[in-house]
């Protein structure tokens, strides 16, 4: 994002943005069932994750997204489609803000050391590593103090 606060030049950052900035603008929240079973609230969403529609014309609509656009920062999701006045149907892009994760792909082992660098519990964590870091955290620092 732009350092400017002008909405114009927001904007303009945004959609000149490289793609390969462009995934941090497709994060979306996860529903609270996944937020409390794997300790993270919001991910980069990827084909293959099932989403449920929060806001819209297609709100409560729920379905696995088939492809995440880098170009127009949007998801197309089963069932989510339009006709073309031709009559063939289209995928609707909907806006990554507007959906809730309510199932991970995690069969991918990048994306299950993503959600564990970011703090997250998965099936691999012991309750032992996580008593470990808070020994860690709890122990005072040695020598403290302001250096002079």
């Amino acid at each position: 994002m732009s350092p400017s606060i002008k909405p114009s030049k927001q904007r303009l950052s945004m959609r000149e943005a490289p793609i390969h900035l462009r995934h941090k603008y497709l994060t979306a929240p996860l529903s609270r069932e996944l937020r409390e079973k794997l300790g993270i609230k919001r991910i980069y969403v990827r084909a293959g994750d099932t989403v449920k529609i929060v806001r819209g014309d297609w709100k409560g609509h729920e379905g696995k997204v088939v492809k995440v656009d880098y170009e127009e920062i949007a998801l197309h999701v089963e069932g989510v489609t339009i006709k073309k006045a031709d009559g063939t149907p289209v995928y609707y892009p909907i806006h990554p803000s507007k959906v809730v994760i309510i199932k991970l792909d995690l069969s991918d082992k990048k994306r299950m050391k993503i959600v564990e660098r970011r703090g997250g519990k998965t099936k691999e964590v012991s309750g032992e590593e996580t008593s470990s870091n808070a020994n860690k955290e709890s122990k005072p620092m040695e020598g403290g103090g302001v250096s002079g």
